[in-house]
């Protein structure tokens, strides 16, 4: 019998997650970088007024410095709930898990928001295998007293700002056939060299990407860029039509994924805590197999053309800011104008 299993949002709905925390009955160990959606909230709460002991740990804020978590916060401490600041030694705490009773792990993509658990596509792992759940709970130990961490090499559970690079290169590196990725940004040089190597060998590879326009401003060079470089050597990347894209989905081979918190990009990689998790489980990927085909059959190309690009960043007034720094619009264009 499999020791993982797979949520997919917002099919699934947040039941699978409500009902995790209502079955609890010593203990509840969250992480989570927001938490507002007023059912969690009140599921939480719930589980302290019956005698679970539940620990939360908060993404204190984010870089722009909203504080969306402090009502969540004020709340769970008004029932008891035991809530702290994640360490300071991350720039964000950006994972989202949760551990029932010791006993079974939550690796998630997707916020505890409203929105990530009825617009978004995101999934979950779920996860009974005794040394991947017990390293959850170290981590969390570790990361609550702010001591030094160090991953088990026979854990199947991928680290930022520890091991998640390599662990992410290595698995790109073993495909063979074939890659589908869903993720928000593609903005790690590592990662993309790693996947032109693999359309190199002839590895197809499917990108699920946002259109550029939801980058930063101080983005869109790696994002873009990103882009356009797996384009120009042959990956086919689309945009969802019919749902938001925030899960972080990897699928090789149609036998192996990971599934988390983790953007390809530098700063989740070397500056924030992020929890992924590689599984050869067969009924998860073959679902994870059939939600990616469904999202693509939905999805549209993404025009990564000058005049593309152009036009879409234009839906956020970063046309000519953007252009400039994607050198879309040199002086010779300029002057042709």
């Amino acid at each position: 019998m499999s020791h993982h299993q797979l949520i997919v949002l917002p099919d699934d709905t947040a039941k699978p997650l409500i009902d995790a925390l209502n079955a609890a009955t010593q203990t509840i160990n969250i992480r989570m970088f927001l938490f507002t959606d007023p059912d969690m909230v009140e599921a939480v709460k719930a589980a302290e007024r019956r005698g679970v002991r539940v620990r939360v740990m908060l993404n204190p804020a984010r870089r722009d410095g909203s504080a969306e978590n402090e009502e969540t916060r004020k709340a769970l401490e008004g029932t008891g709930v035991e809530v702290r600041d994640s360490s300071p030694k991350f720039a964000l705490t950006h994972q989202k898990s949760m551990v029932i009773d010791g006993s079974v792990g939550y690796v998630e993509s997707l916020n505890w928001e409203t929105r990530d658990l009825t617009e978004t596509r995101d999934y979950a792992v779920v996860t009974t295998q005794a040394l991947e759940v017990a390293e959850m709970l170290r981590c969390f130990e570790a990361d609550w007293s702010q001591v030094p961490f160090k991953p088990d090499l026979a854990s199947r559970l991928i680290w930022c700002p520890n091991n998640g690079r390599v662990r992410i290169a290595e698995f790109i590196d073993a495909a063979r056939h074939t890659l589908w990725l869903q993720n928000e940004r593609y903005q790690d040089t590592v990662i993309i060299e790693r996947l032109v190597r693999a359309i190199g060998r002839g590895v197809k590879v499917h990108i699920m990407a946002r259109p550029p326009h939801n980058l930063k401003k101080g983005k869109l060079i790696e994002g873009v860029g990103g882009l356009r470089i797996m384009h120009d050597v042959g990956a086919k990347v689309h945009r969802l039509k019919h749902l938001k894209l925030h899960g972080k989905m990897l699928l090789a081979d149609e036998a192996r994924a990971i599934v988390g918190s983790i953007n390809l990009a530098p700063g989740s990689f070397d500056e924030r805590r992020e929890l992924a998790i590689e599984t050869d489980a067969h009924h998860v990927v073959h679902r994870l197999k059939e939600v990616t085909r469904l999202d693509w059959d939905n999805s549209a190309l993404l025009d990564l053309s000058d005049e593309g690009v152009l036009a879409d960043l234009g839906k956020r007034h970063l046309d000519r800011s953007g252009a400039k720094k994607l050198a879309l619009i040199t002086h010779s264009k300029k002057h042709k104008q």
